[in-house]
């Protein structure tokens, strides 16, 4: 196809794409949002849609400023039972300003698209509950904010207001899921190291408090330098060379799901999917976190070695700070996929697990043969575990009860529901292997890992 018939084509399946994004485009005025004007546009939200929304704060920056959390629920404030909790986490990089402005406009385009009635929107504000945190970095923000235009503006504000990488801030759980791969131990719900909060920030202690507070299933983490969504593993599972962490392939037991989750960012974006953005070449537009560059103590690992999420990792823009004349067009390439991402929480199995009395168990375990990752259930008794379409041997399982065991079929739709009724047992069983079993020394496993010189200029 002659690169002129290309370029149409291009714009053609973009426009085809936001046709119904059309009015609200119109309605809404695309600038880069400084904290109180931000803070602001959150208000006017919930206040344009007070019967589906709550503005909470999850915590404060190093200077102050209010971490807020905009929620869409067509019972806000509270969760239902079967019903999956998705997140948004946006702006962990202060120079990396896309992802918030995104999340901006998504808030306003699910309240004005509520409103009309469009009944995809009103599907899964019904069926979800959303959560958008628009800023991580607010404080590194206003730094960037104030230098877009100098030439060092590719750096200024990236870290938090004490100098450091948030990306780079979470505990370091995957050394202990590689140790655990070769001698034996949990596979999930990793526990964190003793001293942890005395060696995290506090924007990192307040979204790691805040994964603890809600059963969030999946999320993803936008950011930007590059065009490509990016999945787990991000830290290779290779030693180290000289200080640096090899560049080499670390899959997680889902990546097939992975992989899946990220083809559907990609493939509902205008221009990812081609994976030749930037000068970069990812196929399909995604990649493995490590295969393209080794990152320890990273955010979308965290999320799934601690809780029961899945999170991806979205680069959304070869520019770090885009020039507000470029919002507009940001948001049509990327609406269509924002909403396209929320939806794939909802496949694989979800149910309740309760006892022979009907009294809901929380903490159980759900184990799929085959995939060495299980969830537990919520504080509520429900389970959600997102699976390709196929046949599985699932088993729940709690301590003082007997498992069980069941088949089922997962089709390409909406999940199955497989509930579990537990009962009590009446002889001694084995005990269900938990996260705080059989961790090793945590001294030898949480070494601080120095990182490459170049990690200052990587978009993640």
């Amino acid at each position: 196809m002659p690169p002129t018939h290309r370029r149409m084509s291009q714009w053609l399946w973009i426009l085809g794409k936001v046709l119904l994004l059309a009015r609200v485009a119109a309605s809404v005025n695309f600038f880069h949002h400084r904290y109180e004007e931000l803070v602001q546009a959150l208000f006017d939200v919930k206040g344009a849609c007070p019967y589906i929304t709550r503005l909470y704060s999850i915590g404060r920056s190093v200077q102050g400023r209010h971490l807020y959390v905009l929620e869409f629920s067509d019972n806000p404030g509270s969760h239902e039972p079967m019903e999956p909790e998705f997140k948004y986490v946006a702006n962990m990089h202060g120079n990396e300003v896309l992802g918030r402005e995104l999340l901006l406009q998504l808030a306003e385009f699910l309240c004005e698209q509520y409103q009309h009635g469009n009944k995809r929107v009103t599907q899964l504000i019904h069926e979800t509950r959303i959560h958008l945190l628009p800023t991580m970095n607010p404080d590194g923000y206003e730094v960037a904010a104030a230098q877009s235009q100098s030439p060092l503006g590719y750096l200024v504000g990236r870290n938090n207001a004490n100098g450091v990488d948030l990306n780079r801030n979470f505990p370091d759980l995957n050394t202990v899921m590689y140790y655990n791969e070769k001698q034996g131990g949990p596979n999930h719900h990793i526990p964190l190291p003793d001293n942890w909060r005395s060696q995290v920030e506090p924007e990192t202690f307040a979204v790691i408090q805040w994964m603890k507070s809600y059963n969030f299933i999946l999320s993803a983490n936008l950011h930007g330098g590059a065009v490509v969504a990016n999945y787990p593993y991000d830290k290779s599972q290779e030693q180290r060379s000289r200080s640096v962490w090899q560049a080499q392939n670390s899959p997680t037991p889902d990546d097939s799901l992975f992989q899946k989750l990220a083809k559907s960012y990609s493939y509902a974006h205008g221009t990812m999917h081609q994976g030749t953005n930037c000068g970069d070449i990812f196929p399909d537009g995604i990649t493995n976190g490590a295969s393209w560059y080794s990152l320890s103590k990273g955010m979308q690992d965290f999320n799934y070695l601690h809780t029961n999420c899945f999170e991806i990792t979205l680069e959304l823009s070869c520019e770090k700070f885009p020039p507000e004349s470029s919002l507009v067009f940001e948001w049509r390439k990327n609406a269509e996929a924002l909403i396209t991402y929320i939806e794939e929480v909802h496949q694989g199995i979800k149910g309740l697990v309760s006892d022979d009395n009907n009294n809901r168990l929380a903490g159980a375990v759900i184990s799929v043969k085959g995939i060495a990752h299980d969830v537990t259930s919520g504080e509520h008794g429900d389970y959600f575990r997102l699976l390709l379409p196929g046949t599985y041997t699932v088993t729940a399982s709690a301590d003082g009860y007997q498992p069980q065991t069941v088949t089922v079929t997962v089709g390409p739709a909406a999940p199955t529901e497989v509930h579990f009724q537990l009962r009590q047992s009446t002889v001694d069983s084995p005990r269900v292997q938990k996260a705080s079993d059989r961790v090793p020394n945590s001294k030898a496993l949480h070494k601080k890992v120095v990182p490459r010189a170049a990690q200052w200029e990587t978009p993640r």
